[in-house]
């Protein structure tokens, strides 16, 4: 799908924020991007937009545990990761998405790419990314099996999360629910 000219300088300028807050350590700004990413995203179902949510997403879950002192090379992997993020605010500036796309998902690859010893640690946070993002995406009307395709999930894992996350908002936001409402909500749980 072609992005138009104004989506392209937004994602443009989205990546060169990200570059600032990975460099400053900003979970916060991160995950505020990752957001904004996930929710302009529903429009044209860019998958390179979806992967730039879950790696913001995961980045600020590692910046805000500060588990990226346990990563040996952090700062040469996040100059590696900053550069090709850059070079993706380049491609889809000009308009090459082809480019932008490539470079997106050697970003990816550069997190997923770490030692022996950490890289289950980054493939889970990711996965576990990609399962919230998916979610979000969902909540805005993309349909569960194209939000799993995007994100190359199972929609089982997706509907999981889902069902989980609107259950405890339920019940955190009604403490005081009637039988009958119970019955409703979990009626339409497994719908």
């Amino acid at each position: 799908m072609e992005i138009d000219k104004k989506e392209c300088d937004h994602i443009s300028h989205v990546l060169e924020k990200a570059v600032l807050a990975i460099k400053n350590k900003d979970s916060v700004k991160l995950r505020e991007l990752s957001d904004y990413t996930i929710h302009s995203s529903c429009h044209n179902q860019d998958v390179a937009s979806i992967t730039i949510a879950v790696m913001f997403y995961a980045l600020s879950k590692i910046i805000e545990r500060q588990d990226y002192r346990n990563i040996r090379n952090w700062d040469s992997m996040t100059k590696k990761f900053t550069s090709l993020l850059n070079l993706a605010g380049s491609a889809i500036k000009n308009g090459n998405n082809e480019a932008y796309q490539t470079h997106i998902k050697r970003a990816r690859q550069t997190l997923e790419s770490q030692s022996v010893k950490i890289r289950p640690y980054i493939e889970n946070i990711l996965k576990k990314a990609s399962i919230n993002k998916g979610s979000k995406l969902y909540e805005h009307g993309i349909s569960m099996e194209q939000t799993a395709k995007l994100l190359g999930i199972s929609q089982w894992e997706l509907s999981n999360y889902v069902g989980q996350r609107s259950f405890s908002y339920n019940i955190e936001h009604d403490k005081n629910l009637s039988v009958k409402k119970r019955a409703q909500l979990a009626l339409e749980f497994f719908k």
